[in-house]
């Protein structure tokens, strides 16, 4: 018998995969992004087939073939496969599937990685141990709201006021995490020297917090531009640094340029945040890494600057997210082949 329902809650998943333990002879289908996690492990809760699409996807939360088989291996899931994923909305964009399961093939890690679509925090948070999540990412927009869930969390993490990685503890109990200020600092080792450096931050959003902790943490001179002044001087003054007005930025110096606005993202990639003339410093980084060269690193480029995509920050707070699960080293040189030929392969299709 088959039953191919759509799933509208983590909840609906939860409850075809139950269905798929009592019955042999039962073929669970969970439909829709929500219900994709599911459909990836219900083979290994019981159900006689799983179903992959071999041309173009006719619903949503459809699998293709190739990633069914090699990204999330699901004929080799068992349950002694330890599971974990990364939770937003939306999330069908997200790299970190192809990262962190390149890494568990890599390395010969009996792990899976998977996508979930949550909605609802609380509704995801019931479903762990069903679902027997061992950890998890967590991207826009539960970064912060993520906090209200946890037993304990990172001291680092609390201050920067966002948590991008929870890690569940044999007991069931969650621990929150932050690697995106790790990012940023791996991403910009051996590119300049951080300490004592003139650092201007544009934005002083969430990615700008992590980024303004990691740099202050550094021992950077930070200098925050934003459009929100409210916002600048609230995060100025909690990692030490000095409110720069926009209108300033064409006869100042500063030894770095950090973009953590969305400006600049796909689909809006034809444009910047900062003028070309606004760009005084000798190096340049963007958070951004769809597209891997965006509009504003093209300027800087130009002008002779060196540049810094975000794909750097996202992989290196990737693998810092791998190691912290793993216990171990990653595989970064697998790693960073296969994220960065995805990407780019990405960037030449689409343009």
């Amino acid at each position: 018998m088959k039953v191919a329902a759509m799933a509208r809650t983590i909840g609906d998943s939860v409850r075809m995969l139950r269905m798929a333990r009592k019955s042999e002879r039962l073929v669970a289908i969970p439909m829709g992004e929500i219900g994709l996690p599911a459909r990836i492990l219900s083979l290994r809760e019981g159900s006689a087939l799983a179903y992959a699409q071999v041309a173009a996807a006719t619903a949503p939360g459809q699998v293709h073939l190739r990633d069914m088989k090699n990204l999330y291996r699901a004929h080799r899931i068992t349950q002694k496969t330890r599971v974990y994923g990364v939770i937003g909305n939306p999330i069908g964009h997200s790299l970190s599937p192809l990262l962190h399961n390149t890494g568990y093939v890599a390395a010969g890690k009996d792990a899976v990685y998977l996508p979930f679509l949550v909605e609802r925090l609380d509704d995801f948070i019931k479903a762990l141990p069903e679902f027997g999540v061992a950890g998890f990412s967590v991207t826009l927009p539960h970064k912060e709201a993520m906090f209200r869930y946890l037993d304990e969390c990172e001291p680092l993490a609390e201050r920067i006021g966002a948590v991008n990685t929870v890690t569940v503890r044999r007991n069931g109990s969650l621990y929150g995490s932050n690697t995106d200020y790790l990012g940023i600092q791996r991403a910009l080792e051996g590119k300049m020297k951080l300490r004592g450096s003139r650092v201007l931050l544009f934005g002083a959003g969430g990615a700008a917090r992590a980024a303004a902790f990691a740099l202050a943490k550094a021992g950077a001179e930070l200098h925050i531009c934003a459009r929100r002044d409210s916002a600048a001087r609230t995060l100025a003054r909690a990692v030490g640094g000095e409110v720069v007005k926009r209108a300033t930025l064409r006869k100042a110096r500063f030894d770095a340029v950090l973009n953590a606005t969305p400006v600049g993202m796909h689909p809006h990639a034809g444009i910047a945040p900062l003028l070309a003339e606004e760009l005084n410093c000798s190096l340049v980084m963007d958070l951004i890494y769809r597209p891997i060269q965006t509009k504003l690193l093209q300027k800087a480029a130009a002008r002779g600057i060196r540049t810094v995509s975000g794909a750097e920050m996202f992989l290196a707070q990737g693998i810092a997210q791998w190691e912290q699960w793993m216990s171990c080293r990653a595989p970064e040189k697998s790693i960073r082949r296969v994220v960065l030929g995805a990407l780019r392969a990405e960037e030449k299709h689409r343009w």
